[in-house]
């Protein structure tokens, strides 16, 4: 921790994140703002991380890290869709990093950044946060300077979108879930990421293609925050690739590869901290992800017995024998596991944050106001004219049929496949899409052609609004940097359209000059899913059938985003116009999620009493996987935010100190019920001894927490029997 005084405004990131942490133990969401004021000279404490300060650069600083991880088992997991994948433990906890960068010369002129081990942004989310923080802090904090980007982790907790769409696979609404100098710099990640809809990419102009090298965006962006010495107290990194290193059939909660890049990056600064408690924070930012896959190797045929087994797939369609189940991309650590690529991929990203934070020398200095614009937009029919002089609009929500195709990520299911934007389809499909939405209108066939459309998610209400119909347009600027926070996945070409679009109207209205820099964070706010180019919308691969606005949404969103530039300027403080903001849907949310009934131990054991103990008769060894099992409770009695539900214990200077938690990527965390009716559960708690480990000895504590059918819950506590390693 680190704070420097002043006289104009301390910023308490601590206030914040104990805000947000009453928020999600009460129920409210999965996320937290991590954002605060107190009055100068006030004592910050120190359970969650923060720090703070104002740059010889000249402007205030606040940083923070906060727990956000959701109940680790029993709910489904958001990003694939898919019924099947039901937390049953946890491999990292999900954290939540923030920085607010606050103008010294008008400290109520302040950006808060909020990049979240989450799947994706939300309206009702950001909503709840904007209203704590604006009751709490009035005209500090409101909907225009707060931006909540996810990373877009593919391996964390479902339930807490508002909008329906996503619920369905995730039962419902689960309620749980100083001066400072800036320094801009950038560097070329290889390896890190490949295109994984390389036949859309390539029906854009073959013109604007040969302007860059490669089928995805390879330059990661550092935004380098300093102390008054010039010591770095933390970065916010941008940098496209998905968080889908870990495969479909995990299910241990994890912030994927953007999460593990923060950790790897602040274990490396502060060594001695456990996870969730170091000074610097490190921040792994998504861009304009959507065509971007962390499976470097490509997709792989995967179809045992069948000729075309361990070929690459179909070009134009992801299949395998003209089904997309059995193609899949596979990480640069396939042939040992999906948590090794997710490390992979993290260490990618950040030896490439390394190389420019090492030499901030060479990094462009950050100056200039800071300011916020926000306004809502209603996509409905939305008339807008291009540089061309034509006259186009978007489109209600609509999903097409390469949407139920999946990605080579994650296949679909059934005989729906990507890249189709026929209109001839299995005539049971046509009789279900009936059945579950609308049927589409002529307008909105016409409308979103060539898509055909399977889900007519705009024109679907019951029981509430399947998709968003109104989005928030955001941009954040320090100084010459400037953040376009986008409500939905850009592609590589559509993100390089609307950087190189927005760069060239700062510079031609004089808001700031040639070194104007420009950066797309999303997806971010209101998951309003993807967004293709028009030449990509045509091909209706993943991407194209789930750009949910029709063909010209990258182009309304230029439209839009152009139209908030002018306020950006010095001294504006008039509002732009907005339509009204999305509907309140958090009383019409529907949880289908049991509550936790009972835990009972089996007859003659207690809770936290050892089943599986450790080997207590020779050493252990670098690599190995130490495993012991515990009669368990289910972790829904208490996410134990802040806290373990596992620590590895050494014994040292007379007395047992823990070294790892259920955040360090050494340990796992599996819990099954082995008695549905009775609540019998059991907990594995694992750790693989890394090469570095101190010899000496050890043991492994569980934390649990029972709930009995008739009283409270109840904290207890398990240990294995000590263990040498050597």
């Amino acid at each position: 921790m680190y704070i420097v005084d002043t006289s104009d405004l301390t910023l308490d990131v601590w206030s914040l994140m104990r805000s947000s942490a009453d928020l999600l133990t009460r129920g409210l969401w999965w996320i937290s703002a991590l954002t605060s004021v107190h009055a100068p000279g006030a004592r910050v404490q120190q359970s969650f991380n923060a720090s703070m300060g104002v740059s010889d650069g000249g402007y205030l600083l606040g940083l923070g890290i906060g727990d956000i991880t959701g109940p680790v088992v029993e709910t489904n997991m958001m990003g694939y869709a898919d019924r099947q994948q039901t937390d049953t433990g946890l491999h990292m906890r999900q954290r939540s990093r923030a920085w607010i960068v606050a103008d010294p010369a008008e400290p109520s002129s302040r950006v808060v950044f909020i990049n979240a081990d989450i799947g994706m942004g939300d309206t009702g989310v950001r909503r709840s946060i904007v209203h704590r923080l604006s009751h709490e802090f009035p005209g500090l904090y409101t909907g225009t300077n707060i931006a909540l980007v996810a990373t877009h982790s593919h391996a964390g907790v479902g339930g807490y979108l508002e909008n329906l769409l996503p619920h369905i696979t995730s039962l419902g609404y689960v309620q749980q879930t100083a001066d400072a100098t800036l320094r801009l710099g950038n560097t070329t990640v290889v390896g890190a990421n490949i295109n994984r809809s390389p036949s859309a990419y390539l029906a854009n102009p073959e013109e604007e293609r040969r302007r860059y090298e490669a089928d995805v965006d390879q330059e990661m962006t550092v935004l380098r925050f300093e102390d008054g010495e010039g010591d770095a107290r933390g970065f916010l990194s941008f940098f496209p690739v998905h968080g889908t290193s870990l495969y479909q059939n995990n299910t241990l909660v994890s912030g994927d590869n953007k999460g593990m890049a923060a950790y790897i990056y602040e274990a490396m600064v502060d060594p001695d901290s456990m996870p969730g408690q170091t000074t610097f924070v490190a921040g792994f930012t998504q861009s304009n992800v959507g065509d971007t896959s962390p499976n470097t190797l490509g997709a792989v045929c995967q179809s045992p017995g069948e000729p075309w087994d361990g070929q690459a797939c179909d070009f134009e369609h992801s299949t395998c024998g003209n089904r997309t189940q059995d193609c899949r991309g596979r990480g640069p650590g396939f042939r040992i596991s999906d948590f090794e690529s997710n490390r992979i991929i993290a260490q990618l990203q950040v030896d490439g944050a390394k190389r420019v934070m090492d030499h901030p020398e060479e990094m462009m200095p950050v100056s200039g106001p800071v300011n916020a614009v926000h306004t809502y937009a209603d996509m409905t029919f939305r008339s807008f004219e291009l540089p061309d002089g034509r006259t186009v609009q978007t489109c209600p929500p609509a999903l097409g049929y390469s949407f139920a195709g999946g990605t080579t990520d994650g296949p679909g299911a059934f005989d729906f496949t990507q890249g189709d934007n026929s209109t001839s389809q299995n005539p049971f499909w046509e009789f279900v899409k009936g059945a579950v939405t609308p049927r589409p209108p002529p307008e909105q066939v016409s409308c979103h052609y060539p898509k055909p459309i399977l889900l007519d998610t705009g024109y679907a209400e019951k029981p509430y609004a399947w998709s968003p119909s109104t989005v928030d347009i955001q941009i954040l600027r320090v100084g010459n940097l400037v953040m376009l926070i986008i409500p939905g996945e850009m592609t590589t070409m559509a993100g390089r359209r609307i950087r190189e679009a927005v760069r060239a109207k700062l510079i031609a209205s004089g808001i700031i000059g040639d070194d104007a820099y420009v950066v797309v964070a999303g997806p971010a706010n209101t998951y309003a899913h993807y967004v293709t180019t028009p030449e990509e919308y045509a091909v209706q691969r993943y991407e194209g059938a789930s750009t949910i606005f029709g063909p010209w949404t990258l182009d309304a969103y230029i439209h839009e985003y152009g139209k908030l530039i002018d306020y950006l300027a010095p001294g504006v403080a008039e509002k732009p116009p907005s339509d009204p903001a999305p509907i309140d849907l958090t009383s019409k949310v529907i949880s289908l999620q049991l509550p936790v009934v009972q835990d009972t131990a089996p007859l003659g054991k207690n809770f936290g009493d050892v089943l599986v103990d450790v080997e207590t008769n020779s050493p252990y060894h670098a690599g190995d996987t130490v495993v012991a099992q515990f009669v368990g409770a289910n972790p829904r009695n208490n996410l134990r935010l802040e806290q373990t539900f596992l620590t590895v214990d050494r014994w040292l200077d007379e007395q047992w100190v823990p070294v790892r938690s259920d955040s360090h990527p050494s340990t796992t965390y599996y819990w099954e019920r082995t008695n549905v009716p009775f609540g019998i559960s059991t907990v594995n708690l694992t750790w693989t001894i890394e090469p570095d480990t101190p010899a000496g000895t050890y043991r492994i504590t569980y934390y649990g927490d029972a709930k009995h059918i008739l009283g409270p819950i109840t904290p207890f506590i398990g240990r294995s029997s000590d263990f040498t390693f050597a």
